[in-house]
């Protein structure tokens, strides 16, 4: 029998975790990345001694990373280090209140009585509440596929039982009355492209998921386990090509026939880890699924967009911000609201601040400090805002109000400065409306009801990443390259 073919299109973290369980099983792969450094949206950067990962900031779940790195004989703790974060992060409002997220129960329990007094219960039943939808959420579902109706209607009555068809701020409000305590257990779904106010409540694992796994910064960078997986790729017999976007794909019989800058490539199977849409629109857009499946895409509902700014200083913060730190302005359910549904740029926002100093001081130069803070902002289908004319403005706007509510004389010592806009995650990334994490994860977009980790009508494609099951996140997007495997294996039996 001949020996089977495969790539990958794009290199993140979905696009590694497929090719090396690909490698690893035998399959010969090779993995196409149209930029020039590995990783997706998990690049990174360096300037005057500042080094910046652009995306992912945390890695949360990392049995599912030493798992990855078992299949190919070697050990996560071997390749990279993980250091634990504590507190998890500091959420912080403009009234003063300020909440860490400590790692530790009874600091966490100290906290929460002294911003909530008398929620101890409350919290108690929402503790239970997240730990039953870690248990079946993201156990028994995130790595299983979800390709036929069969496999929905048998996770339907736990499901149901949990009332997953509530949003994340309902379950938590059911326990919690404090406002505060509310924002600070409802806000996680922002971290892969989630509305709290509207993302199904199994989305409310996360508290567990965190509380149970840790939260944990690669020493170096984000970047840094991106390159330890291209090694254990390339260690495996993989091969890596940068620079090297698949412009289409076609069929001949069973094979795959994808058109790059370097020529033709022909394959037995392709898994895609780009952007749904780009999949579906772009690189298969002459065949007709690829047809009627952007026209589905089209009119579904996506995650919003991002504003990203890139910034060193030639001092230190690091008594004043936490590792991260989210920063709530004066709104929220009306801001959240805006940023998902809103046909103009909200005229607030609320931000999360990643410093990596606080944890790796090797990331800035001697007596600096690096940081990116985020905002989320609508997505190009619903404000198709020209960034390129007012996203220094924007920009300026953000380090204004980090310099009066966080970090006090900030402009006077930046060094860098750069900035990233959903039009750049378009541009650079094939974003479909410039989105930060693909498909909203609400209900009606979840599992089966999610594009399947294997297309029904195109043979031998796969999908992995943000925008098929189970969803954003860096575990989402690993167990999404499992749930793909066990079809390969179905597909192609040893």
């Amino acid at each position: 029998m001949a020996e089977l073919k495969a790539v990958v299109i794009g290199s993140g973290f979905g696009g590694l975790a497929a090719a090396i369980r690909l490698q690893a099983r035998g399959i010969a792969t090779t993995i196409f990345e149209a930029r020039a450094l590995p990783g997706g949206r998990a690049y990174a950067f360096a300037e005057k001694g500042h080094v910046f990962d652009m995306g992912p900031t945390l890695v949360t779940a990392p049995q599912c990373l030493e798992e990855l790195f078992a299949l190919g004989g070697a050990r996560l703790a071997d390749r990279v280090e993980l250091l634990p974060l504590d507190p998890f992060y500091r959420l912080q409002w403009e009234d003063g209140t300020h909440f860490e997220a400590f790692a530790d129960e009874d600091r966490l329990a100290a906290e929460i009585e002294r911003i909530a007094p008398g929620e101890a219960a409350g919290y108690a039943r929402f503790k239970r509440y997240s730990e039953a939808v870690y248990r079946e959420g993201y156990e028994h579902l995130a790595g299983a596929p979800f390709v036929t109706v069969a496999s929905m209607l048998r996770s339907l009555p736990k499901l149901v039982g949990l009332r997953a068809e509530r949003s994340v701020y309902g379950a938590v409000s059911r326990r919690v009355r404090a406002p505060h305590l509310r924002q600070a257990l409802s806000f996680h779904p922002l971290f892969v492209g989630g509305d709290p106010f509207s993302t199904s409540a199994i989305y409310a694992l996360i508290n567990h998921l965190e509380r149970t796994h840790g939260v944990w910064f690669v020493r170096g960078g984000t970047h840094v386990l991106v390159r330890a997986l291209v090694a254990l790729f390339e260690e495996l017999g993989g091969e890596l090509r940068l620079d090297t976007p698949v412009a289409s794909a076609r069929l001949e019989g069973r094979q795959h026939c994808l058109t790059h800058a370097g020529g033709e490539e022909r394959c037995d199977l392709v898994v895609s880890n780009a952007d749904v849409m780009h999949t579906y629109q772009r690189i298969y857009g002459e065949h007709v699924q690829g047809q009627r499946m952007a026209r589905r895409l089209a009119r579904s509902r996506w995650s919003m967009g991002l504003f990203v700014v890139y910034f060193g200083t030639d001092c230190q913060y690091r008594d004043q911000v936490r590792h991260h730190t989210i920063l709530f302005g004066a709104r929220y359910r009306e801001l959240i609201r805006e940023i998902f549904n809103g046909a103009e740029l909200p005229a607030d926002f609320s931000l999360y601040l990643h410093a990596p100093t606080v944890t790796d001081p090797t990331l800035a130069p001697a007596g600096g400090d690096t940081f990116y803070a985020l905002s989320p902002v609508p997505h190009l289908g619903n404000a198709d805002l020209d960034w390129d004319r007012i996203g220094e403005s924007y920009a300026e706007r953000i380090l204004a109000y980090l310099d009066e509510h966080a970090m006090p004389g900030l402009r006077q010592h930046l060094t860098v400065k750069r900035w990233m806009t959903p039009r750049d995650f378009e541009r650079e990334l094939g974003a479909f409306h410039g989105n930060g994490f693909s498909l909203a994860p609400v209900l009606w977009q979840s599992a089966y009801l999610r594009p399947h980790n294997r297309d029904r009508r195109i043979p031998g494609l796969y999908l992995v990443g943000a925008g098929t099951h189970p969803g954003a996140g860096v575990p989402g997007v690993i167990n999404s390259a499992k749930a793909a495997m066990t079809l390969v294996d179905e597909d192609f039996p040893r």
